[in-house]
Order: structure tokens, then sequence, then C-alpha cells
């Protein structure tokens, strides 16, 4: 009794789970009952999975389970249903790829407990097959214009006329959906449903029927149903607008435009809870878009609406023929083949369809006229399918083709099992068949490496795409040693950046100090170089590009040098760092040296003119420049920082020597 009891819980918990999770997404809250009736039934159709599945594959399921040879009154048990489920479910998994397959199982128990809530409120486990049609093809997805047609064609007579008997039914069924979701005060069924929608036509053909159903706005008993597929269209739509009253910088689905306040815009959350601001009101007239259009296509497409340009608008549907099609004359294209014996005569048929009757030849001058027959009757068959533009339209039409081409294969194996061979051939024959079971065989094979060998490559690609636990614990470790050698490669680039800057900049420097010692050379030999004259020292301009790499070449890094220091640097691209800075070491040691015996020759006049300065306040121009070329030579020696002990020894040994 307690396992019962638990599986009687079990059993209403699963009924009852698509409705929870329904009120779980607070639908309630939508003022207008229009799109609340529309979300929730949208909400049920992606929960089941019926969004994956058109009205095309719903009829070859009906066909598939025999539903369309049924009356519409006829009632079936909820196992059948189940059954017809089913096979949607597995057929929709066998079109999807294997990355996307959906949960058959869940999919099959959620769609059968609520077609059961909504269709069999009274519990006597049966539906009709109207009530089952009616359901999925207005819940499954697709175009809402194929749905209608299918529809029509259940409602409608053999003339094309709608019955309207069967529009009262289809209502009748089609409106148990909103009061499955709770819905039925707004669009409950009533009698007068029909005469809402045709209120003064008598007959009703199929174009007037689309028109109808599809005009804005639809019926009213029907308003959720092109709203739902609205939804459907709209749901990954992006508007790049600022909702005026929740102020989200976007919008997704639906944009709604106040008629009445200049640029207010609502976001689809907000117009259907009823949301206003300012001046906004929730009586105004709001005007619903579904697309995103540029200010600048805005505009092209008025100018082009003001000169004419702009194409009519296209009908809603296409126009379909109001006679509906005869149905195919299966007798006249394959009329049925009676059991002959040898001496019989048999019927063959030529390509005009008529059927004459001939004596039977040898097998050998028989096969050939056979084949020939064969042929013809293909091309006739594939002439007339030609022919007929809506194969597809009706339903009946399908069940028709089927029925001929069980005829067309019946014919052809009564064909093989009563016509005997001549002994002459027999051989012959026995030879080709086993040649070609030896051939289908060796294909078999064939096929059966080939797809052994696509299963090991394929476990080989995935074990490879799998990582294994040692490899798992040793990435961490080559993460974090490469983003140390990252952060050390990033750190050398930055010192070796700074390097080139301060070089460049002690070029600049001498560069100055050279033109000025060149001024005064050629000015006053006797004269020491300072600054006097008023010319200041050119402070070294920061190029944008010093910084940026730090592997260009020494010529990069001297731009705006003068000639004579990138003579002294320039000695090839390919050296690095060190020798370039031992270069310019001997450059400035030979600029040194000849300046330092320009300041012994005029010793006298340097001590003189020294006396009057340091009597004046001010420090000796000699002085200064000694001081200020030995602080340059030191910036020089501490950017050799790859130079040996050796080296710095043989350069201060140079300037000490020549001093």
């Amino acid at each position: 009794m307690i396992e019962e009891g638990g599986n009687k819980r079990k059993t209403m918990a699963e009924k009852r789970q698509l409705f929870i999770e329904m009120r779980a997404q607070n639908f309630d809250v939508i003022r207008l009952s229009t799109y609340r009736t529309a979300c929730k039934l949208r909400f049920v159709q992606k929960r089941c999975n019926l969004h994956l599945v058109d009205i095309w594959n719903m009829i070859e399921a009906f066909r598939d389970n025999g539903l369309n040879t049924l009356d519409h009154s006829t009632e079936i048990s909820v196992s059948r249903l189940e059954t017809v489920i089913s096979s949607i479910y597995y057929q929709l998994n066998k079109r999807l790829p294997s990355t996307h397959q959906i949960s058959v199982e869940q999919s099959i128990s959620l769609l059968l407990n609520f077609m059961v809530a909504a269709y069999d409120s009274e519990g006597r486990g049966k539906l009709t097959v109207f009530s089952v049609k009616a359901m999925l093809a207005t819940m499954c997805g697709g175009k809402m214009l194929d749905k209608l047609r299918y529809i029509f064609s259940q409602m409608s007579d053999s003339n094309g006329l709608m019955m309207f008997g069967k529009l009262d039914q289809f209502l009748k069924e089609a409106l148990k959906l909103p009061t499955a979701v709770f819905e039925g005060p707004s669009f409950g069924y009533t009698e007068h449903a029909v005469r809402t929608c045709f209120p003064q036509q008598k007959k009703i053909m199929l174009n007037m029927f689309l028109d109808t159903m599809m005009a804005d706005p639809p019926p009213q008993c029907l308003v959720w149903l092109p709203l739902m597929h609205r939804l459907a269209h709209v749901e990954n739509v992006f508007h790049p607008v600022e909702c005026s009253y929740c102020h989200c910088e976007s919008m997704m689905g639906f944009r709604y435009r106040c008629q009445q306040c200049h640029n207010y815009q609502l976001c689809q959350n907000c117009f259907w809870r009823g949301h206003a601001s300012g001046a906004h009101s929730n009586q105004h007239q709001m005007k619903e878009h579904s697309s995103w259009k540029s200010p600048a296509k805005k505009l092209s497409h008025a100018i082009s609406k003001s000169l004419g340009c702009v194409p009519s608008r296209e009908p809603p549907h296409p126009v379909f023929p109001e006679q509906p099609e005869k149905p195919l004359d299966l007798a006249h294209l394959v009329p049925p083949r009676p059991l002959t014996n040898m001496n019989d005569t048999v019927v063959s048929h030529m390509s005009s369809g008529v059927p004459t009757p001939t004596k039977r030849l040898q097998y050998s001058q028989d096969m050939p006229n056979l084949l020939a027959d064969e042929h013809a009757l293909i091309a006739s068959y594939v002439a007339r399918l030609q022919h007929c533009t809506r194969v597809l339209d009706s339903p009946s039409r399908l069940d028709e083709e089927h029925r001929l081409i069980a005829r067309y294969a019946a014919r052809l194996a009564a064909e093989a099992g009563n016509m005997t061979r001549p002994p002459t051939d027999a051989s012959f024959n026995f030879d080709a068949n086993k040649q070609q079971r030896q051939l289908i065989a060796e294909l078999e094979n064939k096929n059966r490496e080939i797809l052994q060998e696509i299963q090991r490559l394929r476990l080989e690609h995935e074990q490879a795409s799998q990582p294994t636990p040692e490899k798992a614990q040793q990435n961490p470790m080559l993460l974090a040693e490469l983003r140390l050698l990252r952060q050390r490669k990033d750190e050398l680039e930055q010192r070796m950046s700074a390097l080139q800057e301060s070089r460049r900049e002690l070029m600049v420097q001498l560069e100055g100090l050279m033109k000025l010692l060149k001024a005064q050379a050629t000015g006053s030999p006797h004269t020491s170089p300072t600054h006097g004259g008023g010319r200041p020292m050119p402070m070294p301009v920061r190029s944008t590009s010093a910084g940026s790499t730090p592997t260009h070449g020494p010529q990069d890094s001297l731009s705006g040098v003068g000639g004579d220091v990138q003579e002294a640097f320039a000695q090839g691209t390919r050296r690095n760092l060190r020798n370039d800075l031992l270069v310019a070491a001997d450059s400035i040691t030979n600029t040194m040296s000849s300046l330092v015996k320009e300041l012994h020759s005029g010793a006298e006049a340097e001590e003189q003119a020294g006396t009057e300065k340091t009597r004046e306040g001010l420090p000796p121009r000699g002085t200064f420049l000694s001081v200020f070329l030995l602080h340059t030579w030191t910036k020089l020696a501490g950017c050799q920082t790859h130079s040996t002990s050796r080296e710095r020894s043989q350069a201060y040994g140079k300037w000490g020597g020549t001093a």
C-alpha cells in the first residue's frame, strides 16, 4: 500500500511538472491576456520541444501511425497516443545533429500529460483523432501558412468548401489550449465563435480562409495564435535602444514606441507589465516593432517612399487555386496485373498508358520489351508528376502515391515470381547472380573495414582530445613556468628599452657638445669650450618609437643624432649594445684627449679668466665643462652593463692616460 501511494504521488508530480514550471516563470504578471496566453503556450511549445517539429513532420507521423485512415470522430487510447508522440520525437532525434539531441523520454512525458490534461479532463483515457490532429498541428513549429492549409484540408469537403461544422469543432478543440493554461475566461469556446470569424460569408474557400486567419487583426478568439508565431520570430531580435522606464541600454524581443510621447520607447517586459513613467500613460497608443532600423535606413526608406520607388507590398500569402486537384487515376497509370501462366496473355503498357494484349514471346525477346515497357511507365509517371503543380498540397495525394507505389511494387514482384526462365539461359543467369553475390560480399567487407577504420580513428581522436591525469597534473606547472618566462621577457624588454633611450639621450648631448667644440675651435682656437654665447644645451626629444620595441638596430636608436656621432656609432646593424657602447667610449676618449690638449695649451688664459670669474662669484667655464664631461663619461660607463671589468679598466686607463 505504501509503494502504491508513492507511485501515485510520483505520477501526479509528473503530470503537474509542466504546470509547476510554467507558474515559476511568473507569466501571470503580464497585464494583457493576449500576450499572457501567447507566452504560456510558447513556453509549453519550447518545453515539449514541439518548436523543432514542423507541420510536415507531423503529417508524416500521422501517416506512419495510420491516423490518416481513421475518421475524425474515432477515439484512440492514451497508449496509442503515446506511440504517436514517441514516433514524433524519435524521428526528430534522427534529424538533429548529435550535439543537439533532446531527451525523448522527458519530452514524451511532458507532452502526453499536457494533452491528457487539456483534452481528457473527464479521465476517460480516450481522445478523438481530430483532437490530436488539431492540438499537434496548432502547437508544432513551422510556418503559420502551412499550418492553416493543413487545418483547412481537415475541415473542407471534396469541392474545396469549408464545412462550418468542422470549423466549429476545430475552434472547440483549439480553444482548449488557452483553457489548459488557465486562460479560459479570456479565450474560452462560445457557440458564436464561428460567426465571429466569418460573420457574412456562406461559402468559404482556401484563400478566403487564409485571408481571415492571417489578417491584422485576426479573429478575436484566435488572436493568440499569430502572436505566438511572432514571439518565436523576435526572441533573438536585438534593439540598440534604451528603455524609457527601466533604462536598460538595449532590448531583446519586441520594442514598443508611444505614438503620443516623443521618443518614448519601452521594452517588452515593461510594456507587458504596464509600467509607465513621466508624461506617458498606459492609455496611450503604442506601436509594436519586431525589428530595428537605423536612422539612415529610415531616411532612405522615407525618401524612396516619397519618390514612389518602394515596390508594392507583397500579399501575405500566395493565391491558391479555388478548385481542389483531382485524385490520381491509379487504374489508368498502373492497372492491376492478373496472375498468368506461360501460355497466357500479358499486358504491356506503352507510353500512352493504354493496355494492349500480346502473346508471350521467347525469353530473350521478351525481356527487352518488358524493360522498355517499364521505362515507358516510369516516364509517364514522371511526366504526370511534373504536370501536378501541387503534389504535396493535399494530404490525400500522398495516400494515392503510396498506393500507386505499392501496386507498382506488387506488379514487379508478381512478374519476378511468375516468370520462368528458359533452360538455355539458366547457367548464364546463375553465373551472373553468383558474380553479383560475390561483388556484394566484397563491397560489404570493404564497407565493414571502412566502418571499423572510422571507429578506430574516432576513438583515437577522442583519446587524444581527452587529457590524461599526468598531463592534467603537469599542465599547472607548465603554465606557471610559461607565465614566469613571459614576465621575465617583459622585464628584459623594458630594461632594453630603457637602455636604448638612455643611450640615445647621451648621444644627443654629445652631439650638442661636439658642435659647441667645433664652433669654438673655428672661432677662437685659444679659447676653451664653454657654454657661453647664449647657446643653450639642446634637450633630448623623446621618440614615440623608442620604447615600443627593443629589437631595432643601432641606426634606429641614433635617429636625430648628428653625423659625427652616427659615424662613430654606425659600425653595422648586427652589433649588440656592448660593442656600440665600446665604440662610443673610444670616440669620446679621442674627443676628450683633443679637448684636454686645448685646455692645457690655454692654461694661463684659463687661470686668468678663472680668477676673474671667481672674483665675480661665477665658476670657471673650463671647470664646468670638465665636470660635465666627467659626468657624461660616468653615465656612459654605467650603461655598459654587459661589459667586462677588463674592458672597463682599459677604458678608464685610456681616459686617465689621455688626461
